[in-house]
């Protein structure tokens, strides 16, 4: 009887044997795989953090401005649609106040995801410190964007 693929007049096997070959390409294939790092799509922004005391009233700015992004792809800046040159002109010039206005910003429901990404870019790229979210609270829960 052949013992290990052997010919049976005692000869060697002249086959490499290729299962260990696979066994440690396997092995690599998934240390590659695990190792390789996940793919986001994502604009990092810090924002600020919550502090349970109020600012004094003289660091408090009256002064707001409101970027709201509508259905049909308009930038409306304090209401007035401008395009992203006028954007980033108007945040170079609230950068020039003594105060810094506050910077806020409210897609509408339905507002294109790209535009968002796009407008959020320029902001963070225009060096703006007071900026804000509005308008969440109208979506506390899920299916209530149409109401």
């Amino acid at each position: 009887m052949a013992i290990s693929g052997g010919k049976e007049d005692g000869s060697p096997m002249m086959e490499m044997n290729t299962t260990p070959l696979i066994d440690v390409m396997l092995v690599l294939l998934i240390m590659f795989i695990i190792t390789i790092p996940v793919a986001t799509h994502s604009v990092d922004i810090d924002l600020p953090q919550p502090s349970s005391v109020p600012p004094p009233l003289d660091q408090v700015d009256p002064i707001k401005n409101k970027i709201v992004l509508t259905q049909a792809d308009e930038i409306l800046w304090n209401g007035t649609p401008i395009n992203d040159n006028e954007l980033v002109r108007n945040l170079q010039e609230t950068l020039a106040f003594e105060v810094e206005p506050e910077l806020q910003f409210e897609p509408e429901p339905r507002a294109s995801y790209d535009l968002s990404a796009k407008v959020l870019n320029i902001i963070k790229g225009s060096g703006v410190s007071k900026f804000g979210f509005v308008g969440n609270e109208k979506y506390r829960e899920f299916g209530k964007a149409g109401a």
